[in-house]
């Protein structure tokens, strides 16, 4: 399951996000620093209508579309990497998720206090990224001096060691870890360390009801930031994300619609996390279920089939593969069998976004 962290500076809108996200979630969205007493977490399906039409398409008895879980994270502060604000416990609970959320306040509201007395969010931005570097730094530091007798005499030591040096300089000159570049072998030794900036992030302007359609300066301040770092962004409302929860399902759209979007704020985060990563997501559908499963773009048929379960992989024989937009045109496997439509596809395919697969193997 995909876990991504979301993180800021007080009030600029992390637990009221997280509230709308994960709308059973607990999290205490108060206008003061420091609200999130405790990382909260929550589990959100993915909503994807290609779902619900297999599912008719298969008269499916379940559906089940993939998660990804969300963790709110406290406030972080100028200082938390030496303890300030709530410090190193906040910090070590980043170190556990696949991707960070980085929510950037950017809606003037008097009502709303700033901890810094005034929206800027280069200003905010770099507070945390300064903070995260900080604390990626000292692990390194701490890392290297326990190799140091290892170096001596372990080609392995001096190989993690090497990549590590390359990192500490990058930190030192304010950069991040994700732009030094590593050889798969050096990659796996440096992982262990969970280092915070060798995460993917995504920037989130949070805005006003009014800006979610076009966004204003802030957002655009923020997008420069992040094309420089080679982050992603999605510009959400957590205001508009709130209201959604009180609405009936039939009118959500509606009420986007007004606002000039056409998908809410969860829809909008997932695709850019997915897109980030390079995730794709393909499909089983039969009379059982409908069911979604996530995995990395390039993986081959063999490996998706691992997603399922491990013998899937170690058995492979061949996939049934059709696209989903073909399936449907088709109306029924069993027509799209007859046309001709249902490929055979063997070890080294490469998994398309869409793909409807089935999968035969040896036990």
């Amino acid at each position: 399951m995909l876990k991504a962290g979301i993180v800021g500076l007080p009030n600029v809108g992390k637990s009221t996000l997280f509230n709308a996200l994960v709308a059973n979630a607990q999290a205490e969205a108060a206008n003061y620093p420091f609200c999130t007493i405790e990382p909260n977490s929550g589990v959100v399906a993915v909503p994807d209508p290609r779902l619900d039409q297999l599912a008719v398409l298969s008269s499916s008895k379940d559906i089940v579309p993939t998660r990804v879980e969300f963790v709110d994270i406290a406030g972080l502060v100028k200082g938390a990497s030496q303890g300030e604000g709530l410090g190193n416990k906040f910090l070590a609970n980043i170190r556990e998720v696949d991707a960070i959320v980085h929510v950037v306040r950017c809606f003037e509201n008097d009502d709303v206090i700033h901890v810094s007395g005034s929206v800027g969010p280069a200003r905010d931005a770099e507070v945390i990224n300064l903070e995260l570097g900080l604390a990626d730094l000292a692990q390194v530091e701490k890392r290297r001096e326990r190799l140091k007798k290892q170096v001596r005499t372990s080609k392995e030591a001096q190989s993690e060691d090497g990549a590590l040096e390359r990192i500490q300089a990058e930190l030192e000159a304010g950069g991040a870890a994700r732009t030094v570049s590593l050889s798969d072998e050096e990659a796996a030794m440096v992982k262990p360390l969970g280092l915070l900036t060798a995460k993917p992030i995504i920037y989130a302007t949070n805005v006003s009801e009014d800006d979610l359609a076009s966004g204003n300066a802030h957002c655009e301040e923020v997008v420069a930031l992040a094309k420089q770092e080679g982050a992603g962004t999605v510009r959400i409302s957590a205001q508009v994300e709130a209201e959604l929860i009180e609405l009936p399902e039939e009118e959500r759209a509606e009420f986007l619609a007004g606002l000039g979007v056409d998908e809410g704020g969860l829809q909008s985060l997932i695709r850019a996390t997915y897109a980030l990563l390079g995730l794709r997501t393909y499909f089983t559908t039969g009379e059982k279920e409908t069911r979604a499963w996530t995995i990395k773009a390039g993986m081959t048929a063999p490996q998706a089939a691992g997603v399922i379960h491990t013998d899937f992989e170690r058995g492979f024989i061949r996939a049934q593969t059709i696209g989903y937009q073909q399936l449907l045109e088709a109306g029924s496997l069993a027509e799209a069998r007859n046309k001709g439509w249902l490929r055979a596809e063997g070890k080294d395919y490469v998994v398309a976004e869409g793909d409807v697969m089935e999968f035969l193997f040896n036990v």
